[in-house]
Order: C-alpha cells, then structure tokens, then sequence
C-alpha cells in the first residue's frame, strides 16, 4: 500500500485539482463576472483589514495584486501538480491509470479547494465573499456544497478507474 500511494495518482491528482479549482474561482468569480475580489469585503472582515473598495483605483490596485497573488498559488499548485504526475507516469513501470481515476482525484482536490477558500476566507476571515449582499451566506454556502458534492463524486468517480498494467503477459503460461 505504501508504494501505490508513491505511484498512484491521488496526490498529482488532487493538488492538480487545487491549482483548476482555484482557476475556476479566480477567473470565473474574480475576473469574468466580478463578483468578488480577494479583499471586496475587507472594511467589513472578522480580522480588521482596512477597507481596499474595488470602485476606487487605490481598492482596485490592492484587490488585483492579491488576485494575482492568489493564482500564483493556484499556478504553483497546477505546476507542482504536473511534475508530481509526471514523476508517477515516467516511474510507473508499465502501469497506467485510466483517466477516471486521474479526473475524480482531480474533481476531489477542485472540491478540496471550495472547501478551505470557502471556510477560511468567506466564513473564518470574511475577507470576501462569493457574491456580496442580501443572500451572501447562502451563496457562501453553496460554494460550500459544490465543493462536497465535487469531492464525493470525485471519490466515487475515482473509484471506477483503476489502472492497466502494459507490461502484463495475459496469455496463459504454456
């Protein structure tokens, strides 16, 4: 167990599934739609960051430096994800994964992601919030609930994978 766990592709998978998640978040939430920058909510945070408004240049400077902060992380994670995949794929002595098995890891680590981004930033530190007004909580929330959902039908997608072993003779011994 403790070499399929060196070999498998669980750990790439997940942290490359991290890195797309947050991707998703930043160039969905932050950039195509606006909903949210890193600090929109601060001035009004659980941790006392001083207000950085994205409807003035000095917020908005402030907020996209930590946009760009933020996915140079989830860039960092997609890269580390990568050579981690690579390094099980060039060491895997003929055994392959189907790529079930690499996209349920990934859609785990994506839900992973909603989870902490979600916990820490929306709810702990109130930094931000997925889209600020009346409903926040329950948007909050769904963030929350996608990234359960995602990690249980990654788990259970996963699970349908397996690998292939190239190198395997399946003709019977003579």
């Amino acid at each position: 167990m403790a070499m399929a766990a060196r070999t498998g592709v669980e750990l790439p998978g997940t942290i490359l599934g991290v890195g797309l998640g947050g991707f998703v978040d930043g160039i969905l939430l932050h950039q195509v739609l606006q909903w949210h920058h890193m600090l929109s909510s601060s001035g009004a945070d659980n941790i006392g960051v001083r207000p950085y408004p994205v409807d003035t240049v000095p917020g908005l400077r402030m907020n996209t430096l930590w946009d760009g902060l933020f996915h140079t992380f989830t860039w960092l994670a997609v890269l580390i994800g990568l050579g981690l995949l690579y390094s099980r794929i060039t060491g895997s002595r003929g055994q392959v994964w189907r790529s079930r098995s690499l996209w349920g890891w990934i859609l785990v680590g994506w839900g992973l992601f909603n989870l902490v981004e979600g916990v820490i930033d929306h709810h702990l530190l109130g930094i931000h919030h997925v889209r600020s007004g009346p409903y926040q909580l329950w948007w909050d929330l769904g963030f929350l609930l996608l990234g359960v959902l995602l990690i249980a039908g990654g788990w259970a997608w996963q699970r349908t994978g397996g690998r292939l072993d190239l190198c395997r003779d399946d003709e019977p011994a003579a």
